[in-house]
């Protein structure tokens, strides 16, 4: 690649796009098939897959069903089952990224450390911490909001003599054949892996801090016959596609506004207890003290059962202090560990500003996000030209598939592209990012996220707002993002109105 300037030695290029996930991929894809601009993607990791890189616990799957769960612009006849696991999903990606020429515009083993707008240049300058610097007139930061793992503060942790991981990082040199193993945190990844390594241990001590609301999984393979029937008609293919999208969308008013509508989940969830969990005292530890919904609703069949299992432990009391051997609860029960498991989850909510980005008068991304994370549509923020946010603030979804919050995402940040114009700089306005959130905030009150009783992972430690989810359907999403109110942004011409594109590859 060249520079623009002799005496500047970094790679330019028109839009560079952080992390190789599902977010990077969709917007290296629509960049693609708009034409027009070239591209470049950083990825720390050595391989796509984001998130579905780097969990490999045993059990890891999707809980949304894998025909909904990828891009509508490469659907897949050729899924094996109905809920996907994790290595199915990244061949997927893998694919994917391979079959639209992605991979080739990739530079893996690439780490970010900061990110700074350029003014006079109009451009984002991107450090790494190997030393390269990259220029782009855009920025995507599609890092994604589940991938820094959180750890508890545990009193003794560091006198702890066995193993100790979290589950985003599984240690699969550890084995667990005849093991005492204390497991952390009960959220989604722990419902998948513990009933996943149960069977291997002599003794499994499970700390649970609140019950999760658990659905069953109806999970299947598909048969090779119907993989040959959706690779040779891909009208069925998408027509298998929207009615899950329409099973999933008719839930949202229970979410969202009308919480009465949550009633057959919550007697779902309350039989596929009562049937699988036959001891009442059991059933009590796990039954939820807050509306379904407000936490995050998990799907399994085999959760409830693992638990049920005459050598595991459902502890209820918090951690008191973790010993050489084992973990003592704060009712002063003592329990023998070789090995210690977290399943706590991710720290989403300072996701988005781990990366140093700083934008007008180097003022950084995190600093303006004391009460939380927020932006415009979830993708633009007043005071960052040019830069967009793909699973941004308040795209998150209870109910329906991620995937399709970001392909619209990426087709809103297109539009912004385009009239941005050859070397033009775009911004979002401030009022109409904060209008733009007093609605959000406004409908979020009544959500059961906000009024169902308990306090989640979507919510602002500090101010207690909700920064991660989207308060309406799906469908009201994609209609927003159909069009850009161009009385919402400032625009102006670029100083670099010749910056040239480079050739990557």
């Amino acid at each position: 690649m060249t520079s623009p300037n002799a005496q500047d030695d970094s790679t330019w290029t028109d839009v560079l796009i952080l992390g190789a996930g599902f977010s990077g991929l969709a917007a290296a894809a629509t960049i693609s098939r708009a034409g027009g601009l070239d591209y470049l993607l950083l990825e720390q990791g050595d391989d796509v897959g984001g998130a579905w890189r780097e969990n490999t616990y045993p059990g890891c799957a999707c809980d949304i069903p894998s025909p909904l769960y990828s891009f509508s612009f490469r659907q897949n006849p050729g899924w094996r089952h109905l809920f996907a696991p994790q290595q199915e999903i990244l061949e997927y990606l893998r694919d994917t990224s391979a079959e639209l020429r992605i991979t080739e515009r990739i530079r893996f083993g690439t780490k970010v450390t900061g990110a700074d707008w350029d003014e006079q240049d109009g451009s984002w300058r991107v450090d790494t911490e190997d030393g390269a610097v990259f220029r782009a007139r855009f920025l995507v930061s599609a890092m994604g909001v589940l991938h820094h793992a959180s750890y508890p503060k545990l009193s003794g942790i560091e006198n702890f003599q066995g193993p100790v991981f979290h589950s985003a990082h599984w240690d699969h040199s550890c084995d667990l054949d005849g093991k005492r193993v204390a497991v952390v945190g009960t959220g989604a990844s722990a419902i998948q892996f513990v009933p996943a390594i149960v069977d291997r241990t002599a003794k499994l001590a499970l700390f649970q801090r609140t019950a999760p609301w658990i659905v069953p999984k109806v999970n299947r393979a598909f048969s090779e016959d119907e993989r040959e029937e959706m690779r040779r008609n891909p009208i069925k293919r998408w027509n298998r596609r929207a009615r899950l999208f329409w099973i999933h969308e008719k839930r949202a008013k229970g979410f969202v506004s009308d919480t009465s509508k949550m009633g057959p989940t919550k007697a779902l969830a309350s039989g596929h207890l009562q049937r699988q969990i036959r001891d009442p005292e059991l059933r009590a530890k796990l039954t939820p003290d807050y509306e379904i919904g407000c936490k995050r609703l998990l799907i399994s069949s085999d959760y409830y059962p693992a638990l049920a299992k005459p050598h595991v432990d459902v502890v209820t009391a918090g951690v008191e202090e973790v010993r050489a051997q084992s973990v003592v609860a704060t009712d002063g029960t003592e329990y023998d560990a070789d090995v210690l498991i977290f399943g706590t989850g991710f720290d989403a909510q300072n996701s988005l500003s781990r990366v140093p980005i700083r934008g007008r008068d180097g003022v950084a991304l995190g600093s303006q996000w004391e009460s939380g994370p927020e932006a415009y549509l979830g993708t633009t923020v007043a005071g960052f030209p040019n830069l967009f946010l793909l699973c941004g603030p308040n795209t998150g979804l209870g109910h329906n598939s991620q995937v399709f919050m970001i392909e619209a995402q990426a087709r809103y940040m297109a539009k912004c592209l385009r009239y941005a114009g050859r070397g033009g700089v775009i911004e979002v306005r401030r009022d109409a990012q904060d209008r733009f959130n007093q609605f959000l905030q406004g409908r979020l009150s009544s959500t059961v996220w906000q009024a169902g009783g308990c306090k989640s992972w979507y919510q602002d430690p500090v101010t207690g707002r909700n920064t991660l989810l989207w308060p309406k359907s799906t469908l009201s999403y994609w209609v927003r993002t159909r069009f850009l109110r161009r009385a919402d942004y400032r625009r102006q011409a670029g100083t670099r109105s010749t910056q040239p594109s480079v050739t990557v590859g």
